[in-house]
């Protein structure tokens, strides 16, 4: 064997490990982890969707009704 084929063989080595640790051995890897931390991050972010959507619906009610109670006097 070369010193090339051997440089290659000791790179695929540790790519090997590599994506052994990103995927996981039968465990849940860092991906894995990954993956749940954006999905929680999007929920997060759509329930700050929805309060700032009822918020707004909410604001929008108090100003008609201060804009119709308003205007009797």
């Amino acid at each position: 064997m070369t010193e090339f084929e051997g440089q290659v063989l000791a790179e695929l080595s540790v790519l090997k490990s590599q994506m052994q640790e990103l995927m996981g051995i039968g465990q849940p890897g860092r991906l894995h982890h990954l993956e749940q931390k954006v999905e929680r991050h999007e929920q997060g972010v759509q329930r700050l969707k929805g309060m700032a959507g009822a918020f707004g619906g909410l604001l929008t009610a108090l100003h008609a009704l201060i804009a119709y109670f308003g205007g009797r006097h």
